[in-house]
């Protein structure tokens, strides 16, 4: 039987500062630490890349006990890790890192978008692994946007691009460590779909661009509220598109476990941060330069 997920929280999308760069950061907030297993989401650009203007080079650096997880919107990426991958990401495609026991990567525009100029458009998120497979043996997967299954709705309105999970019959091709659906959209104007969502999933609705009413009842506009979590409590999501959307969808089984996290490691407890530390200082996670 059909019932829709109740909205637990509705919030805006927060610029903040990394560094040198300025994104949105709407996972986490004061209002939500989590939307257990997802851990971060930040939404970087679309930045006028150039050669005087290229603030999105991320140099080597580690990370240990999650998945970090780019989906890129526009432009182009070098994707380079202590594993010896070395990979172009396009607009479309999406690069999947399983930390585990330790990986040291580095990504930004590539020389020759830099050079040609053009939009640079991302969404980054940390996926928890629970404790028995933090230590796992590091792996990287990259999916060009060709290879991801799409299915639409009846109009042909709405794109659904399945990258992990399933919907409707059809699975993603990410191989995951949890139960997990990761979900981008593209809608027209006008454009609607209903969602299946696993009743026990905590879940997530992002809007990049545009305004899309959910579950008939809750407004969502790029540059006021962008984002919506769900309550454990229905099995579909609705939404209508207002206007042209690009949106993100996130569902997940709760891990429940105690996380402590320290810049680019998350673990459960403070001693395995001290861990991770003195691993990547003494060489092994690898390296990369």
């Amino acid at each position: 039987m059909k019932k829709y997920k109740t909205i637990q929280h509705k919030v805006t999308s927060p610029m903040v500062n990394m560094g040198p760069i300025k994104l949105r950061q709407p996972l986490p907030t004061e209002e939500i630490e989590n939307v257990d297993p997802f851990l971060l989401l930040h939404h970087y650009g679309p930045y006028a890349i150039s050669e005087f203007n290229n603030p999105f080079d991320l140099g080597p650096h580690p990370h240990r006990g999650f998945e970090p997880i780019t989906l890129l919107f526009k432009g182009e990426q070098l994707h380079r890790d202590s594993l010896g991958n070395e990979m172009v990401v396009k607009a479309g495609d999406v690069q999947w890192t399983t930390a585990g026991h330790g990986i040291i990567h580095a990504e930004g525009p590539t020389k020759e978008f830099v050079k040609e100029g053009g939009d640079l458009e991302g969404i980054q998120l940390w996926l928890n692994l629970p404790a028995k497979d933090k230590m796992m043996t590091p792996n990287y997967q990259h999916l060009e946007e060709k290879q991801i299954p799409k299915i639409f709705s009846e109009d042909k309105k709405v794109q659904l691009n399945i990258i992990a999970g399933n919907q409707n019959n059809e699975s993603g091709l990410i191989q995951t460590q949890t139960a997990v659906n990761v979900f981008t959209l593209k809608a027209n104007k006008g454009g609607q779909l209903e969602i299946n969502i696993p009743e026990k999933h905590q879940s997530l609705i992002y809007l990049l661009v545009g305004e899309i009413l959910v579950n008939t009842s809750e407004l969502l506009r790029k540059g006021e509220s962008q984002m919506v979590t769900f309550n454990q409590d229905g099995n579909t999501i609705q939404f209508e598109a207002k206007k042209e959307s690009t949106l993100l969808v996130l569902s997940g089984e709760p891990i429940g476990e105690k996380i402590t996290q320290y810049g680019p490691y998350v673990m459960n407890t403070q001693t395995e941060i001290l861990e991770a530390m003195r691993d990547y200082q003494k060489g092994k996670m690898g390296y990369l330069y």
